[in-house]
């Protein structure tokens, strides 16, 4: 059992996550480590996991659109439930390189559909793109976004893709563009699907952005914030100063990630 940021930070550096995409998919899930318990459902055709009850929220897991599911995600989902007294969806989109985009944007589309209400969105990393570009899909059915270091920019004008890569242990630039070839192989740089902050943003609901500043996609949320909020968008920003990547994968054992959850589940109440 991991206890501290000393322990996390070693197991981050003991369980790389490189390789063929099997293999990082093997390495998040140890890295991740075990979750509670969940339950399983499937919604729109696409298997999910739900961890709590209540009113539905839906988490996007983070992993680049290669590796990640629901069980790597357990942790922070189920930790979130509890702070919002709320039920957290996750589901298993498909990844690539076997299934490119668009397939995980439809997969999260037909589960959205397939809930009753309007709701909260949550997402980490990829799973923060993901997010944006659902609520860009279908705005009237998501009524807030909280956004954990999101990509959002693949055009260049990110100013710590490459300057923070030494103080993000999760993360470095190579490593993103390689995954990011993988799942949009056919897109270019600046179409917004791939660049959402070069969308209109105009109907997204108030946004909550979080980012630590050490990390390589600190760059990517400040474009965000920028763009949403010259477009009328409410934004919150919540900066950490010196935390890794995905920090709220571990909120057992780092008070950072459960401080940030419990500052999500204040924004979806």
């Amino acid at each position: 059992m991991l206890n501290g940021r000393a322990d996390v930070e070693a197991h981050i550096k003991s369980n790389p996550v490189e390789g063929s995409p099997a293999d990082m998919r093997a390495a998040f899930r140890r890295l991740a480590g075990p979750g509670p318990d969940s339950i399983p459902l499937v919604l729109g055709g696409v298997p999910c996991r739900a961890f709590g009850k209540g009113a539905p929220v839906l988490w996007l897991h983070g992993g680049g659109y290669v590796f990640g599911d629901s069980r790597s995600h357990a942790a922070c989902a189920a930790h979130l439930a509890r702070a919002a007294a709320r039920q957290v969806i996750v589901p298993d989109y498909r990844l690539a390189p076997e299934y490119p985009w668009p397939a995980p944007l439809d997969d999260v589309r037909a589960v959205l559909r397939a809930l009753p209400h309007a709701i909260p969105v949550v997402g980490d990393s990829a799973g923060g793109h993901l997010a944006l570009n659902l609520a860009l899909c279908d705005p009237t059915r998501v009524t807030s976004l909280a956004l954990i270091s999101p990509n959002t920019d693949r055009t260049g004008q990110s100013d710590t893709r490459r300057a923070n890569e030494a103080t993000d242990l999760m993360n470095d630039d190579a490593t993103d563009a390689r995954l990011a070839q993988m799942a949009m192989p056919h897109l270019p740089p600046d179409d917004p699907a791939v660049s959402p902050r070069l969308a209109n943003l105009r109907d997204l609901p108030p946004t909550y952005l979080t980012a630590s500043r050490a990390e390589v996609l600190a760059g990517d949320a400040t474009l965000l914030a920028h763009a949403a909020r010259d477009q009328g968008v409410p934004v919150a920003e919540d900066w950490q100063d010196d935390l890794f990547h995905m920090w709220t994968l571990w909120p057992d054992a780092l008070p950072e990630a459960r401080a940030t959850l419990t500052r999500i589940a204040h924004h979806i109440a």
